[in-house]
């Protein structure tokens, strides 16, 4: 429980099934679509007891997908581990900042993909994908998108600034045909659970605002960053010098004393390249999807 973060160190200690444990299992059992009853039976062994060999297969897959990258990544990046949905910055060769992010679900997964940050955006509007629209917003009737701050403008939906915009107060524009990017979110109570694979594909980012911060005192645009936000309507920062961002899928994690530690596959992409590499591919369980969070 502790590997895959549903549980702290100095909770997992002794040898009775306590309260803490017991909530732990219930949150795990929800995450991949058990009966939550904090009841510790054969499919929550499945994920719970890996084998050497699921170790093994775990390791290889993930030095597998290390060889694909760049040896010498730039030295100032941001690297977003779809898999553990965590964010690292990189500045100058050195770890800055880390923090959660929300990442897409199983069934609208985020790309692995390299594609930089161009502009910082103070009170985004949002264009609703066309998906999104057709399948869980026009259903919802008028009443819903006026209350949401949306209308249809040229045959799409947009949801204009503000509190209940679903792209927060501040979007990272990234340059990519997958139209994926970093954003806010009014939705922060995702950031608490601990399988964060909830979105529609793009990347939510906890503090966003202060990331944002973060980025434009470390680029050189802090005053500019201020002025686009107090004018109170959509409006764009452009960087001196584009961030690249890398979305990476790590499941292979290491502790304090640098020992790997194997985290959950939540897509079930390790499956092909363990198969390209010669392991057998299990039935394990897998994150399940659901919700009903209309954000990108």
């Amino acid at each position: 429980m502790v590997a895959f973060d549903y549980l702290d160190q100095a909770a997992a200690q002794g040898d009775r099934y306590t309260p803490a444990i017991a909530k732990a299992v219930q949150r795990m059992q929800a995450d991949y679509g058990i009966k939550p009853d904090g009841v510790i039976g054969a499919d929550a062994l499945e994920i719970l007891n890996l084998s050497d060999s699921d170790r093994a297969r775990a390791l290889a897959v993930a030095m597998e997908r290390m060889r694909w990258l760049e040896r010498e990544p730039p030295a100032t990046r941001i690297d977003v581990n779809v898999a553990a949905a965590r964010l690292t910055y990189w500045r100058d060769g050195k770890i800055v900042d880390t923090r959660k992010v929300v990442v897409g679900e199983p069934d609208t997964e985020t790309p692995q993909l390299g594609s930089p940050i161009r502009n910082l955006v103070a009170n985004p509007t949002w264009t609703v994908p066309k998906s999104i629209a057709s399948k869980e917003i026009a259903s919802k009737g008028t009443g819903y998108m006026k209350r949401n701050n949306m209308a249809w403008k040229d045959g799409k939906i947009v949801q204009q600034p503000g509190p209940k915009n679903s792209l927060g107060i501040v979007k990272f524009d990234m340059d990519n045909q997958h139209s994926i990017y970093l954003h806010d979110t009014p939705v922060t109570q995702l950031f608490n659970e601990v399988q964060r694979q909830r979105s529609h594909g793009c990347v939510r980012v906890d503090d966003a605002l202060g990331f944002a911060e973060m980025l434009a005192r470390d680029e050189g645009v802090l005053d500019q960053w201020h002025q686009a936000r107090a004018a109170g309507k959509e409006t764009f920062v452009a960087l001196p010098r584009q961030i690249p961002v890398r979305l990476l899928y790590e499941t292979v994690l290491f502790d304090d004393e640098g020992s790997p530690v194997v985290r959950s596959d939540p897509y079930g992409w390790n499956d092909r390249v363990a198969k390209a590499l010669g392991f057998d591919v299990g039935a394990g369980q897998r994150l399940r999807s659901g919700g009903d969070d209309v954000g990108p």
